[in-house]
C-alpha cells in the first residue's frame, strides 16, 4: 500500500491532479517546488527544493516515500532521474507524467535500473479529471508498486491502456500533436481570412462550432503545455508535414480531379475508420447536438 508519497511539481495543474487523488486514497503526501506555495494546502506537507540538486531535507522525503511522481518539465525531469534514484529506498516507486516518453525511458533504465518505474500520460486537460478518461501507461521497471498503481489509477476511473515509450510517442503524434496543429491551423487560416469572429457565430453550422469551440480551449490554455506536444515529441514534425501533405493532395483533387476522385477519398477513410466508423460517426452526431 502506498502510504507516503512525494510528487514533485505538485503545485501545478497535473501535479495537483495526482495530490488530489492520492490524499483520497489516505496517502500522506508532500508536495515539493522550487518555490514556497502562495496557498499554502494544510493537507500536505511542503518542502521547497530542486530535484536537479538535492538538499538534505529533499533526500530525506525522497528515502521515505512509498511513491515519488515527477510532474515536470521534460528537460527538468530528465536531469533529476540519477538524483532522485540515489534517494529511493529499496521498492520505491518513480513515476513521471512527462508528454513524450521514450528519453525518459531511456534515461531511467540508464541511470535507475533497480528502481521500479512507470511513464503516466493523462490524455485530457487535468481539470477533466480521470473519470471515464484514458491513461497511457509505459511501464519502465515491473514490480508489485507498478502494478499496484496502476491499478489504484483504474479505482479513479481512468482506463489505463499500456503501451511501450515509441508506441506512445506515435500514438501521442497522432492524437495530439496532429489535432492541435489542425486547429490553430484553422485558426490561423481564420485570421488569413480576415472574418471577423463575432461574424462566423451567427451562421457557423456544428461542424465549424466545433472547431471554433476546439480553437477557443487551446488559445484559452497554457502556452507551455500546447509547446511541448509541438516541440517535444519526436513525432510532432512528421506529423506537420503529413498535414500539410494531405491539405495539398486534397487541394489537388479539389482543383484538377473529379468528383469520382474526390468519393475515392472518403472511401479511403471509411477504410481507414473501419469498425470504429459508426462509434465515431455517433460522437459526432452528440457533439453536433450540443454545438
Amino acid at each position: 500500500m502506498i502510504k507516503r508519497a512525494v510528487v514533485v511539481g505538485g503545485a501545478g495543474a497535473v501535479g495537483a491532479l495526482f495530490v488530489e487523488r492520492l490524499l483520497q486514497t489516505g496517502a500522506e503526501v508532500t508536495v515539493v517546488d522550487t518555490a514556497d506555495p502562495a496557498e499554502p494546502d494544510h493537507r500536505v506537507s511542503h518542502v521547497r527544493g530542486d530535484v536537479t540538486a538535492i538538499g538534505f531535507r529533499l533526500a530525506a522525503e525522497l528515502g521515505h516515500a512509498d511513491l515519488v511522481v515527477l510532474a515536470l518539465p521534460d528537460a527538468v525531469a530528465l536531469a533529476s532521474v540519477r538524483g532522485i534514484a540515489e534517494e529511493l529506498r529499496p521498492g520505491a516507486l518513480l513515476v513521471d507524467t512527462l508528454s513524450v516518453k521514450q528519453p525518459i525511458t531511456e534515461a531511467i533504465r540508464a541511470q535507475a535500473p533497480g528502481v521500479q518505474a512507470v511513464g503516466l500520460n493523462p490524455m485530457f486537460a487535468p481539470s477533466l479529471g480521470f473519470d471515464g478518461r484514458p491513461v497511457a501507461a509505459v511501464v519502465v521497471h515491473e514490480g508489485p508498486r507498478t502494478e499496484e498503481l496502476l491499478a489504484l489509477v483504474e479505482s479513479w476511473g481512468a482506463t489505463v491502456v499500456r503501451v511501450d515509450a515509441a508506441q506512445h510517442d506515435q500514438l501521442a503524434g497522432a492524437t495530439q500533436a496532429l489535432t492541435h496543429a489542425a486547429v490553430l491551423g484553422f485558426g490561423l487560416a481564420l485570421t488569413e481570412l480576415g472574418v471577423p469572429a463575432a461574424d462566423l457565430r451567427p451562421v457557423a453550422p456544428p461542424p465549424a462550432n466545433t472547431m471554433l469551440a476546439l480553437l477557443a480551449r487551446i488559445a484559452s490554455g497554457t502556452p507551455e503545455v500546447y509547446w511541448d506536444v509541438q516541440y517535444a515529441n519526436p513525432e510532432a514534425a512528421g506529423v506537420r508535414k503529413t498535414l500539410a501533405d494531405s491539405l495539398h493532395r486534397l487541394a489537388g483533387i479539389v482543383e484538377h480531379g473529379t468528383e469520382n476522385d474526390f468519393a475515392a477519398v472518403l472511401d479511403e477513410l471509411r477504410t481507414y475508420l473501419g469498425e470504429d466508423l459508426a462509434h465515431h460517426r455517433d460522437t459526432c452526431a452528440r457533439l453536433f447536438a450540443l454545438a
